[in-house]
């Protein structure tokens, strides 16, 4: 694939803003480039310009190489994802592996790169037939997609979560396009790509479960995880402080808080929620 050249008028990232957007180390990023996994424009001096679809491909080589993918088989899906991205949402694109398949998923449908090949949204039969029970369909339905309501699409992830995470995943998100603003769909789906590594997806979750919500003490609570977890403690303190404020009861902000306000050399206040998280989990 050879380099494009800068001239037309979309958004474009130079390779410090496009390494820290992806979570690549710039270095590892043009490695990328060279062994022509994504082909980035390039302006008359020569330096890299990424658009959003190079971050798209970016984003997806770096799941695939956590996920130990062989390189020749990332270039082959990168390859044939760049044909396929078309009109697609770029924001809900994500990349699985399920097995030993590469997976795309856009929201709406999941699919092979590699062949092009549609799959079902629900490949188990099982499945099918949580969701027609929950729609409470006739048990003849043909085996698509049920027409739940975001409810019942949040309880079928629910249920499904531990055996299927992919289709739970699947699950919340179409909950989320029947209503955006379902705050436990957004919570569970964060959780869910927290616990896989992506968690600008996850913080963009959380933040969107607090907009919505302000009162849900889960959502700040998980907020805060995420945010200590990248060392951001200052605005982690802030999001637990929400999450006492309106659940008192949530004894796991209060013990993070604990640590956090002890680390900051705030021994008063590391005391005070220390001991109310003794109150509320009594030893075991």
């Amino acid at each position: 694939m050879g380099a494009r050249r800068v001239g037309d008028a979309r958004a474009h990232f130079d390779t410090a803003q496009a390494a820290r957007i992806v979570g690549l180390p710039p270095a590892r990023l043009r490695r990328c480039v060279h062994a022509g996994l994504v082909a980035p424009a390039r302006d008359g001096r020569g330096r890299l310009h990424f658009d959003f679809v190079d971050l798209i491909l970016l984003r997806t080589t770096r799941g695939l190489l956590e996920e130990r993918v062989p390189v020749r088989q990332i270039r082959r899906v990168l390859e044939s994802l760049r044909r396929q991205i078309g009109g697609r949402p770029l924001t809900r694109l994500s990349i699985f592996t399920d097995g030993k398949r590469v997976v795309a998923w856009d929201g709406d449908t999941r699919w092979q790169p590699e062949s092009g090949q549609f799959l079902f949204n629900f490949d188990s039969s099982r499945v099918v037939a949580r969701a027609t029970k929950l729609a409470h369909l006739p048990a003849t339905a043909a085996p698509s997609l049920p027409q739940l309501s975001a409810e019942q699409w949040c309880d079928l992830a629910m249920e499904i979560e531990a055996s299927s995470p992919l289709e739970a995943r699947a699950a919340y998100h179409h909950a989320l396009d029947l209503d955006p603003a379902h705050v436990v769909a957004r919570i569970n789906l964060g959780r869910l790509l927290h616990a896989e590594g992506n968690v600008t997806g996850a913080e963009a979750h959380y933040r969107d479960a607090v907009r919505y919500d302000p009162t849900s003490g889960l959502a700040w609570y998980n907020l805060g995880v995420l945010l200590e977890d990248t060392e951001r403690c200052d605005d982690a303190i802030g999001c637990y402080e929400r999450a006492v404020r309106v659940d008192p009861g949530l004894a796991d902000a209060h013990y993070n808080l604990a640590l956090l306000y002890e680390r900051a050399g705030r021994q008063r206040d590391a005391v005070k929620h220390l001991a109310i998280y003794r109150r509320l989990v009594p030893r075991r």
